[in-house]
């Protein structure tokens, strides 16, 4: 009698395997146990891994620390551990898409544990600028004077993305210039640039909106314009604050909705499709607030307009500093204010309406919570220190809310808790007395700059890459120095960065390091035609 196979999945598995039946139930046809689990070596001490010298890919690379203290060399030894910390970084960052390295967002709090990523502050030293082809200049519209400082700057989304470099630029006389900051050489004449005129007074913010057609301005003419940015022409004005407008932003997921905070210590939303209270504004019909949050950040509980009392002095508004929509929380807003580093979360979502309470008025958002501490305080500070700017992390530092403050130093806040964290950036020559310091993280979200001030004519770049990993310890900062006046505003396109002068300069960064290196070597030669960190 002939000997049938059995049918069972073991038998068809079994060459896969190392579970088998035993003999007596298959028979003759079954297979012999295969084991993929190699044979140990005889020899079970752990041997040292054989490197060769001459090739460093063999190495396990560390990157050199002669930098860390903010000091250089010019022997050739300090030039080939630069280079060679470069060539490392460079590598790194092709295999993660050359300086673009977008990382997933995390929406979750900053204090997560995530891997501990490399420097690459040799890399931020090679930031340079040529003295001929990376300098804009924001000519006057008046007859006095030749040049007019710049007070805010902008890059486009798509300059962000890696499309072309537009850069708006709004001045102390209400001009705004749109650049085309494309590296070119030094004797190719600059791009056409287009220039309108939204505001007779300065403006102290300016904004793309997503598409890149529109940019929103706001001025110390106590209004905010919404310009096109083909045809130059002024298509909205929105008329609600009682003095300077400082700050605006975009609502990111409706082109119709932004924010403003101002002088007077209100927030103002607003929405592009009505027309709600039209007024009269020149030849355009200015728009009001659809909400109003008066007294953002004072001492009380209820934000609504205060009532002037006779006989009794009113103490100054606190000013509404800077504003910003966090990408993980779709229907809040965080803003900071000029008296303290406390932080303020808004829930934009209108309450649903009862009908046991029936009121004319319109409701106001909610404060849904702050920050419980003011960063400033930990360090040592006997009073409250207010924040001039925001700037909110992404990649790799995303969940990281950074603020720079009136006591010269960069603060760092979790999302969504807004608490306040030990870690700071700073840098024994950053001051910040002026009020209009900017602030921008990289698109990357690996790096920071910042402006100064007290006339040392020189801005800063951080590496904060590791900003949202606890235990981490903040790096010392890159300087960029040599230029003339106060840094105000800086921002970020890919692999750019864009710094606003007092003296009615703009000027262009960007990362060169044959061009740096150069410098190192021939300082006396290459100043003449470049600027680079120290």
């Amino acid at each position: 009698m002939l000997h049938t196979p059995s049918k069972s999945p073991r038998v068809a598995l079994a060459p896969k395997t190392n579970t088998l039946d035993t003999p007596h139930s298959i028979g003759a046809l079954q297979p012999k146990a295969i084991s993929f689990l190699p044979t140990p070596p005889a020899d079970r001490k752990l041997k040292r891994r054989i490197t060769t010298e001459g090739n460093p890919l063999q190495k396990r690379l560390k990157l050199s620390q002669r930098y860390e203290d903010g000091s250089s060399s010019d022997s050739e030894s300090d030039d080939d551990q630069f280079m060679q910390d470069v060539e490392e970084i460079q590598a790194r960052s092709r295999r993660n898409t050359t300086f673009q390295l977008h990382t997933r967002l995390i929406s979750g709090p900053a204090t997560v544990c995530r891997r501990y990523a490399p420097s690459t502050t040799a890399l931020l030293r090679s930031f340079v600028s040529s003295n001929k082809s990376d300098i804009f200049k924001c000519n006057s519209v008046g007859p006095d004077t030749y040049l007019t400082p710049p007070y805010a700057c902008s890059y486009s989304h798509g300059a962000k993305a890696g499309r072309v470099p537009l850069l708006a630029v709004a001045t102390e006389q209400g001009t705004v210039h749109v650049l085309n900051t494309c590296k070119r050489q030094d004797w190719d004449p600059e791009s056409s640039r287009t220039t309108f005129q939204p505001h007779n007074n300065g403006i102290f913010d300016i904004k793309w909106n997503q598409d890149d057609s529109s940019l929103a301005t706001c001025s110390g003419d106590q209004s905010i314009r919404i310009s096109d940015v083909q045809t130059g022409d002024t298509t909205a004005a929105l008329h609600g604050h009682t003095s300077t407008v400082k700050c605006v932003a975009w609502d990111p997921s409706n082109s119709s909705l932004l924010a403003t905070g101002g002088r007077d210590g209100a927030i103002c939303l607003w929405d592009l499709r009505t027309g709600l209270g039209s007024l009269q504004d020149v030849d355009l019909t200015a728009t009001k607030p659809t909400l109003t949050i008066y007294g953002a950040h004072e001492d009380t509980t209820i934000k609504s307009k205060s009532k002037p009392r006779r006989g009794k002095h009113q103490h100054a508004p606190r000013t509404v500093t800077a504003l910003l929509y966090p990408e993980s929380q779709p229907y809040g807003l965080v803003s900071s204010g000029s008296y303290d580093g406390i932080l303020r979360y808004w829930d934009l979502r209108k309450p649903m309406s009862s009908k046991k309470f029936k009121s004319t008025k319109s409701v106001m958002p909610t404060e849904l919570y702050c920050s419980p501490v003011d960063p400033a305080t930990i360090h040592g500070s006997k009073r409250p220190r207010g924040i001039i700017n925001l700037a909110s992390g992404s990649g790799p530092s995303a969940g990281v809310i950074f603020a720079i403050g009136t006591d010269s130093r960069i603060h760092t806040y979790d999302l969504p808790t807004l608490t306040a964290q030990r870690k700071t950036f700073s840098h024994q020559n950053l001051q910040t007395s002026t009020f209009y310091v900017g602030l921008s993280v990289s698109s990357c979200g690996r790096w920071l700059a910042c402006g100064g001030s007290a006339k040392r004519g020189n801005s800063f770049l951080f590496d904060v890459e590791n900003a949202g990993r606890p235990g981490s310890t903040p790096e010392q900062g890159i300087e960029l120095k040599g230029q003339a006046g106060d840094i105000g505003a800086v921002d970020w396109a890919q692999d750019t960065l864009a710094t606003c002068l007092d003296d009615g300069i703009v000027r262009v960064w960007r990362p060169d390091v044959e061009t740096y290196s150069k410098c190192l070597k021939t300082p006396e030669e290459s100043q003449w035609d470049w600027l680079w960190s120290t």
